[in-house]
């Protein structure tokens, strides 16, 4: 089993790091939606339960790491949002580089220039912290490939996952596959707390290409934050039933993404959003993230999918946005349903079209 030491960076035997001086690498990663959601963590970005995604395609981020050799050792970076200077995302930003240090201790080394902007709206519950990260800790691992030339591709994602996570717990989720698993679960084979993986087990043709529409209810920043909301697990009264409940979802998804019951499908994870935010609203403090508009939409969907029998379910991630998912041969019918009947309770009328992705790309 992979411990953390194992990703402790110890220099390069084929190498000359001396050689290494200047460079640029640019990748994308994805946003993910949870469909069995994590919500508590212990230390280091453990989850307190699995949890198992869907990695997004269109809503992702775009980072460049442009970096080059110092003389003086530490920690040393500029960061751009969309080209200009953004001192408000820095400490974030330096946190993650003292969390990674210590295994990759050649970012020491180096000044780095980031320059990252997204595709969809920063901090409104699409899980942007995640797709951040996940770009950010794919450039880090170019440039320890680069110092260290005979690194597998399997130790490359595996590794890349890890400083993610360390970033933004769900940012491991971002990295690989259509289909993730992050955290240890009995009956998922290679699972991991450390890092997510491609779920290893073979995915039914009805959730080949998923749709996932997402309704933007509210565009501005959270009012509380998902660190802030984790931490009220510690002390929830209902903590421990939710992390068996995660367990067992979980189990229980595996067996419904294999055999394809679109039914089943959208009653456990319209259940798992549901008790996400039952956890927020349970824990002391409380809070919702929820908007009216949020609970229209909920209401709206339940009522088309009664009416229609088409296998539409929403999810919620920790803010006040829905996810609409359905299967491809559904869009012609849901799109116009959303259009009609959704996009009126969100900001702007401002809806974002996505799909089943597969991981973070390599541009330059």
């Amino acid at each position: 089993m992979t411990s953390a030491t194992d990703f402790i960076f110890e220099g390069s035997t084929t190498t000359n790091e001396q050689t290494i001086q200047q460079g640029t690498f640019t990748w994308s990663a994805p946003s993910n939606i949870a469909l069995v959601k994590y919500w508590g963590k212990k230390e280091q970005q453990i989850p307190a339960n699995p949890s198992l995604s869907f990695t997004l395609s269109n809503c992702k981020t775009i980072t460049s790491l442009s970096y080059f050799k110092k003389e003086e050792k530490g920690i040393a970076f500029d960061l751009l949002f969309e080209g200009q200077p953004k001192e408000e995302f820095k400490p974030k930003i330096q946190k993650f580089f003292e969390r990674i240090l210590h295994y990759c201790p050649y970012i020491a080394d180096y000044h780095f220039t980031i320059d990252t902007k997204n595709t969809f709206p920063h901090s409104s519950g699409i899980a942007s912290s995640a797709s951040g990260m996940a770009a950010l800790a794919m450039n880090i691992m170019s440039l320890e490939k680069a110092l260290h030339a005979e690194m597998t591709q399997a130790f490359f994602l595996e590794k890349a996952s890890f400083l993610a996570r360390l970033g933004s717990g769900s940012a491991c989720r971002s990295v690989v596959g259509s289909v993730v698993v992050w955290g240890v679960q009995a009956d998922v084979k290679g699972s991991s707390d450390l890092f997510g993986i491609e779920a290893p087990f073979d995915i039914h043709n009805h959730f080949k290409n998923y749709q996932d529409v997402i309704l933007l209810v509210d565009k501005g920043e959270k009012q509380v934050s998902s660190t802030v909301g984790h931490d009220l697990m510690h002390d929830h009264p209902f903590a421990q039933e939710r992390f068996k409940q995660a367990h067992q979802n979980l189990s229980r998804l595996k067996d419904i993404l294999q055999t394809g019951d679109l039914n089943q499908f959208v009653a456990l994870v319209e259940s798992e959003a549901l008790t996400l935010h039952a956890m927020m609203m349970t824990s002391m403090p409380y809070f919702i993230l929820m908007k009216p508009n949020t609970l229209q939409i909920i209401e709206k969907i339940w009522a088309f999918r009664a009416k229609t029998e088409i296998p539409v379910c929403f999810t919620l991630d920790a803010g006040a946005n829905v996810h609409v998912l359905f299967p491809e041969n559904n869009k012609d019918a849901v799109l116009a349903f959303i259009r009609e009947e959704l996009s009126e309770f969100c900001q702007n009328e401002h809806f974002i079209e996505d799909k089943m992705g597969t991981g973070a790309v390599l541009i330059k």
